[in-house]
């Protein structure tokens, strides 16, 4: 038995539900050094990163589900869906920060959003997540059926994409970890395609 073979045993073994929980203590945690003063001086802008960059490194997570099975034989799709929800809870969670503890004010938001070039493109990344959160269960996925399904969630390659920019363009001059992550994301798709058109489908 190879390593890969005894890892996908173990695999299929355990559930998905924990990973809603594990992946819910970090921002429980984030949030409660927010409230006593564990951030640093700005603890709402230390918030609102702390959740955008877990968002951002979950959806790279879910991006490589793919590609660890077509190249390292480990089989993680039970988990995708329960990893994909959770990453749009931090990238809720991040945009509720923003809108209630940052901006807290409604008239400055659409000014916000329509001036400020970082946050249109959060916010259009923003748009293509919901379709995809709202249609992650069964019940949507047996109305629609396998095909159109899947053809919708193919709005979370733009939507990483966009997650990328947005972190790139948020910080103050070329930084380098935000670079990374999208130099990440754009060589994960791009293995995703060559995989894709040589081993269909997904």
């Amino acid at each position: 038995m190879t390593l890969a073979q005894e890892i996908n045993g173990r695999l299929r073994k355990a559930p998905a539900w924990p990973i809603y929980i594990v992946f819910t203590l970090p921002g429980l945690w984030w949030f409660y050094l927010g409230a006593t003063g564990g951030l640093g001086a700005e603890p709402i802008k230390a918030l609102e990163h702390a959740y955008g960059k877990f968002a951002l490194q979950l959806l790279i997570a879910g991006l490589l589900v793919t590609p660890l099975r077509a190249y390292a034989g480990v089989n993680l799709l039970k988990f995708r869906r329960a990893i994909g929800l959770m990453a749009f809870f931090y990238v809720l969670a991040h945009l509720l920060v923003w809108l209630v503890l940052d901006v807290q004010a409604i008239d400055r938001i659409w000014a916000d959003i329509v001036k400020r070039p970082y946050i249109t493109v959060g916010m259009m990344g923003f748009a293509l997540l919901l379709p995809l959160a709202v249609t992650s269960n069964d019940r949507v996925i047996r109305r629609m059926g396998g095909m159109a399904w899947r053809k919708l969630h193919r709005l979370v390659y733009p939507a990483v994409i966009l997650g990328g920019l947005h972190y790139v363009m948020l910080v103050k001059g070329w930084q380098l970890e935000p670079l990374i992550y999208l130099a990440a994301i754009l060589t994960i798709l791009a293995v995703r395609i060559r995989w894709k058109q040589r081993f269909l489908p997904a």
